[in-house]
């Protein structure tokens, strides 16, 4: 078991504040992400959950076990929390083999010769590194180097393993690879594992949840589906989905029981059971607002598809990318993109029809920035939403 929980953690570089008031509850068998841009603290709440970096003020428990009880001055030696960290940099002893290197932590901890043996092979196979027991870490492409590493990590069968950024220094196809080897290790031992990356792509494929970064604060905690649909603000979604999303200026008005909102595609309504409205939506009155459209969720044709929310846009520029082509459309002024899948070919100021589907919108009030309609998480095929 190791279900981890900080609460109200502050560290503080000299003046700068660089972690804001942390809460954060990982449970156990979780693959939880801290996701953000550089600088913004994952790293370093990475650094105070294994005891490298001591927080100035909060707590953390592991099981109900006090680990860090920063205003009793109380904090567990980063040797008892049960707990490995793999580093961005492999760390890797290069006089030693494969096998020594991963052997190195259990003769330390003087474990028997065959029960090393046993447990290294196990910990090699399950990174699928066997065949390289006797190689030397110069003698390993950057991809195996960190299998080792990873390898070495879990041969001690830790609680809970931390990642700090172990792919930034792969190829990109080494990364999807690791990806894929990494989801597999989380399923087949189910180890905690606290991960911490700038890569949106690897916490949402990987991730069971993910804590979203922004200056030092926790701004969104969420399954990598309802962070991807659901952005909290604007600076969330700006951040999240690759191309990034679509944002477009419109004017709300909540009636009591919907919110209606109205932008360059024409008028939306959307009932009040998919609002979250904040202080700052005047009932009755006119507001500025924001809506979020991914560009996958734009369909386009080249006739009248007769859909009810069909509007005529035209092509801006068509840009093949092998398995999609990105299409930059405009309609009244108003540009946006949009995503096909394959390879399809369209002339520049080609006019067609694009369908919306407001059920998938986001909309946010301009204002404060936060999301105040929700979109669908889940779409059946051939239901109009």
């Amino acid at each position: 078991m190791s279900k981890i929980v900080l609460e109200h953690i502050d560290k503080f570089y000299g003046d700068n504040h660089v972690l804001r008031d942390i809460n954060l509850t990982i449970e156990d068998g979780d693959f939880m992400t801290l996701l953000g841009p550089s600088g913004c603290g994952k790293t370093t709440t990475l650094r105070v959950i294994s005891g490298l970096e001591k927080a100035q003020h909060g707590t953390m428990t592991m099981d109900d076990r006090t680990i860090i009880d920063a205003d009793k001055a109380f904090f567990e030696a980063p040797s008892k929390r049960g707990l490995n960290l793999v580093f961005q940099s492999y760390a890797l002893w290069p006089h030693m083999t494969v096998f020594e290197n991963v052997a190195f932590g259990l003769k330390i901890k003087k474990m028997k010769k065959e029960e090393i043996e046993e447990t290294v092979m196990k910990a090699l196979k399950t990174m699928r590194i066997e065949e390289y027991r006797g190689r030397y870490p110069n003698e390993l492409s950057g991809g195996q180097q960190q299998r080792v590493a990873i390898a070495r990590a879990i041969a001690s069968s830790p609680r809970l393993l931390l990642l700090d950024e172990p792919l930034s220094n792969l190829d990109a196809r080494l990364r999807i690879d690791m990806r894929a080897e990494l989801k597999r290790l989380h399923r087949e031992t189910g180890t905690t594992i606290i991960y911490v990356t700038h890569d949106q792509v690897e916490a949402l494929t990987m991730s069971t949840k993910i804590a979203l970064f922004k200056e030092g604060e926790i701004s969104q905690i969420a399954t990598p589906l309802e962070l991807y649909t659901n952005p909290i603000d604007l600076q969330a979604a700006d951040f999240i989905g690759n191309p990034r999303i679509n944002f477009i200026e419109a004017k709300g008005r909540f009636d009591g029981e919907d919110l209606h909102v109205v932008s360059a595609f024409g008028e939306f309504v959307f009932t009040k059971d998919r609002l979250k409205l904040d202080e700052e939506i005047p009932q009755g009155k006119e507001f500025d607002c924001v809506l979020g459209l991914r560009p996958e969720m734009v369909d386009i044709y080249t006739e009248d598809p007769h859909h009810k929310n069909t509007v005529e846009a035209t092509v801006y520029a068509n840009q093949p990318a092998g398995s999609e082509t990105l299409v930059t459309l405009t309609v009244g002024g108003t540009e946006f993109l949009a995503i096909q899948t394959g390879l399809v070919e369209y002339d520049m100021n080609q006019k067609v029809f694009v369908v919306l589907h407001p059920g998938r919108m986001n909309v946010y009030n301009k204002k404060t920035g936060r999301l105040i309609k929700f979109a669908k998480t889940k779409h059946k095929a051939g239901v109009d939403d």
